[in-house]
């Protein structure tokens, strides 16, 4: 029997090439996750923050190719995960997915849908920053987004997901033609948001909570990293929702426009909030805001008015702020605020979503959805609820179980020794250095420091450091030692 081959719809391939821009965009968002974390970090912590970030890139787009695609989007599988119909991008070409994207490519919705998939086992890391070895936390997200991430993007997004037909499941079998009414997540507020917040949870109460030198701080140690950061993760996002749309369309503008709208008012609303307690407005303060409003509006972009999307994004800059504070009363170290943000903020949205999502905005393409309370369809917030607890839930126990069988592996023990977590992440396992620390010669110094360099001739060139031990970088009587690395 011979296969019937549906082409895709869009004339003058309008949409082809903005999916795959929205893709190149959404790939600017991991190294800018990486300076948003390596800013938040302490400095012995900096570039392996980066690290892990382009890790999970590079072992996720393997794992997509092979069989990650497949089991997240294929048309043919069960109401939970995917079949091996793609694997290998097998039949991924120019033919399209008829019922989850008829209007590009196969093979370029795959590439955009493999930025989300590489980004999401990153963001975990900034629950247990700080205190992770690389090489099994390298391993973990081979196995996280096989059997956790996978699965929710398919129960999310695919034609036969069970959320996305959570009120008509026996049209999920393969006779049937789904009825696609049920959870709405128009860009990751579960699939991404939710399921690494919850893993990142998971992942700080399996690893305990850092450990502390004498007289050290858990501070951002480069604020300008951290706003360099908000500014690629800000711009990259638009890709992320607008892009959603798959189509260049009125709805992918309306999508973009709501996206900039929230963060701009959770940004302002988390800096505001702070000053009530601290009196000071906050950059970290007001990075921090952004991200939680991008992470609150994703569910809803592609569903919400721009008044809907300046009311989710300053309610998520308050209820976030009041997430990550939370810690310190249960006693878990969400290092940098990885569930606080992306868990709460990504619950948030889910639930928002249920409440603002109008018809009349999913109209801007021609698609039809029941609406949300705001419509009168009350029972859209049922759905979100139920949706956002089953991905919550799923995550967090598979990523809490993960963790602890990999951590029984000889050799991959995930948390480093003690002497090796206070030194930092940066030399134990890397060998490397974010930043040149140096003294200029003929200064009379008990210990190294972070100096400007002095005029030339009397800077010191490259080739007068050697790092040949730990012991010659940071001397174990020095003062800058006692301060950061003991």
């Amino acid at each position: 029997m011979s296969e019937t081959v549906v082409p895709f719809a869009d004339s003058g391939y309008a949409s082809t090439g903005f999916l795959i821009w929205g893709g190149a965009l959404v790939f600017l968002m991991i190294p800018g996750l990486g300076f948003f974390y390596s800013g938040m970090s302490r400095s012995k912590n900096a570039l392996s923050m980066i690290m892990i970030t382009m890790l999970a890139l590079a072992v996720v787009m393997v794992q997509w190719a092979c069989i990650g695609f497949s089991l997240a989007f294929s048309e043919s599988g069960s109401p939970f995960i995917g079949d091996c119909a793609h694997c290998g991008l097998k039949n991924v070409d120019a033919r399209a997915l008829p019922l989850t994207a008829p209007t590009v490519p196969s093979v370029v919705f795959s590439f955009y849908q493999m930025m989300f998939a590489c980004i999401t086992p990153a963001i975990i890391f900034g629950g247990p920053a700080e205190r992770f070895r690389l090489l099994p936390a390298t391993i973990f997200v081979l196995i996280w987004t096989t059997i956790v991430y996978d699965p929710v993007a398919y129960w999310t997004w695919s034609a036969r997901g069970w959320l996305k037909n959570i009120s008509c499941l026996e049209t999920t079998a393969l006779s049937s033609t789904p009825c696609g009414i049920g959870s709405l997540d128009f860009a990751g507020g579960g699939p991404v948001h939710v399921c690494s917040g919850f893993s990142a949870l998971a992942f700080s109460i399996v690893l305990g909570r850092r450990r502390r030198g004498r007289n050290e701080s858990f501070r951002p140690h480069n604020m300008t990293l951290v706003f360099l950061g908000t500014a690629l993760l800000w711009f990259g996002w638009f890709g992320f929702n607008a892009g959603s749309a798959i189509t260049a369309t009125p709805r992918a503008g309306m999508a973009a426009m709501v996206t900039t709208l929230a963060t701009a008012a959770g940004a302002l609303s988390w800096t505001f909030w702070d000053m009530i307690f601290s009196g000071n407005m906050s950059g970290l303060g007001f990075c921090s805001g952004a991200v939680a409003a991008l992470v609150a509006i994703t569910p809803a972009a592609g569903y919400v008015a721009p008044w809907a999307a300046l009311v989710i994004g300053a309610l998520a800059g308050v209820i976030c702020n009041l997430g990550c504070r939370l810690k310190g009363f249960l006693g878990f170290d969400d290092a940098l605020d990885a569930w606080g943000v992306h868990g709460v903020g990504g619950m948030v949205g889910n639930v928002l979503t249920g409440f603002f999502a109008q018809k009349s905005i999913a109209a801007l393409d021609g698609s039809v959805i029941p609406g949300g309370a705001m419509d009168g369809h009350w029972i859209q917030l049922g759905y979100q609820v139920a949706g956002t607890a089953a991905i919550a839930g799923y995550s967090f126990v598979v990523s809490y179980v993960v963790l602890r069988l990999i951590h029984l592996i000889p050799g991959l023990q995930l948390r480093p020794t003690d002497e090796y977590e206070q030194i930092g992440a940066d030399i134990a396992e890397m060998g490397e250095i974010g930043y040149e620390i140096f003294t200029t010669p003929g200064q009379n110094d008990d210990g190294p420091k972070y100096s400007t360099p002095a005029p030339a001739p009397a800077v010191p060139q490259v080739s007068q450091f050697s790092y040949p031990n730990q012991q010659q970088l940071y001397p174990v009587n020095s003062p800058q030692s006692s301060s950061y690395y003991s």
